[in-house]
């Protein structure tokens, strides 16, 4: 599985972007922390396991267990769509959708976190694999650090689209103590609350979060872009017509930034990570129809990013903020007027 499924390919797309390409990224924290707790009797034979989930990490839990034979509860919500439902439960998932009032009152994450500890009050028996606070999370990305050494030596700048945090700060930290220099770019999204932006409704799901998982390192990053959903979309779109790789939209935001970067220092050389394929989303991001019916190919195609003098001032289709390896607390005091 690991070999085949689990580590990315490495594919120049452009003269000093490559990207580090998956089929599923979330694929291999779920193999790794999965298999860690089976060799530690943390998970014993019956035990079933429980997990929040936007759909990849899911997808990822859904296949190991199905190998291995574990019965498999995720709590979700709308964003896991009917076609990805019906995968999940074909590999033996229960799934259960948190949608109405809950959503709204305690924000996504929280209601599926809600959702999730009164499940397992009911299970008495069970696993959360715990994708936002285990430490094994970031730890299962050293095996892609390895790779990206082994096919390119040392390069100069990661893109990674951040989410749960674990990819981003598990290569970043791995990548970063043995070149000091390189330089760690997160993508993030408006609404996301991950680098102190203002908290608000996430139409790019997949990219930013309505919590801070304890898992993100903020002191890795050099800085910081959030991307809105009708750029990240169309810069999708822009990566398969222009380089054939069907990716997912987190995938289109990342070499969105990573180009821009890479054209700004034609020296360097950028990786970008592209963390699912297209598959999930044929109906959506690459269906045209979808896009102009939702007025994201009208949009206005920004030129660059507005540097920003602090996250909170984040709005518009793209911005970028120097956040120079501080704490997300000492960025957040920036603002309030104390002293960092």
């Amino acid at each position: 599985m690991v070999d085949g499924h689990v580590l990315p390919k490495v594919i120049q797309v452009g003269p000093n972007v490559y990207g580090a390409a998956f089929h599923l990224m979330k694929l291999l924290p779920a193999q790794f922390i999965l298999t860690s707790a089976i060799e530690t009797g943390e998970l014993t034979p019956g035990t079933t396991v429980v997990e929040t989930t936007s759909g990849t990490f899911g997808l990822g839990l859904a296949m190991v267990c199905r190998l291995k034979g574990i019965p498999l509860v995720l709590v979700g919500d709308p964003a896991i769509e009917p076609p990805l439902r019906r995968r999940l439960e074909a590999l033996g998932a229960r799934v259960s959708i948190v949608s109405g009032p809950a959503l709204h009152a305690r924000g996504v994450q929280q209601a599926r976190l809600d959702r999730v500890a009164r499940i397992q009050a009911r299970l008495g028996s069970y696993f959360t694999p715990g994708q936002y606070d285990n430490p094994l999370n970031p730890v299962s990305y050293g095996a892609v650090a390895e790779l990206l050494l082994e096919s390119m030596g040392t390069f100069d700048a990661l893109v990674c689209p951040v989410g749960s945090g674990g990819s981003s700060s598990g290569i970043g930290s791995y990548l970063r103590a043995l070149n000091p220099r390189m330089k760690l770019i997160g993508v993030d999204t408006p609404g996301s609350v991950l680098f102190g932006a203002p908290a608000g409704s996430r139409q790019l799901r997949g990219l930013g979060n309505g919590l801070v998982p304890p898992v993100l390192e903020h002191t890795l990053f050099d800085e910081v872009h959030w991307l809105d959903a009708s750029v990240a979309f169309r810069a999708t779109r822009r990566l398969h017509a222009e380089h054939c790789l069907y990716m997912g939209p987190t995938s289109g935001a990342a070499h969105h930034v990573a180009e821009w970067y890479a054209r700004r220092n034609p020296d360097l050389r950028v990786v970008a990570l592209f963390p699912d394929e297209g598959h999930r989303y044929t109906n959506t991001v690459h269906n045209d129809v979808w896009l102009r019916r939702n007025g994201h190919l009208t949009a206005p195609w920004p030129d660059g990013p507005r540097t920003l003098d602090h996250p909170a001032e984040v709005a518009g289709d793209w911005s970028r903020f120097a956040w120079n390896r501080r704490t997300r607390e000492d960025v957040v005091a920036l603002k309030e007027g104390v002293s960092a």
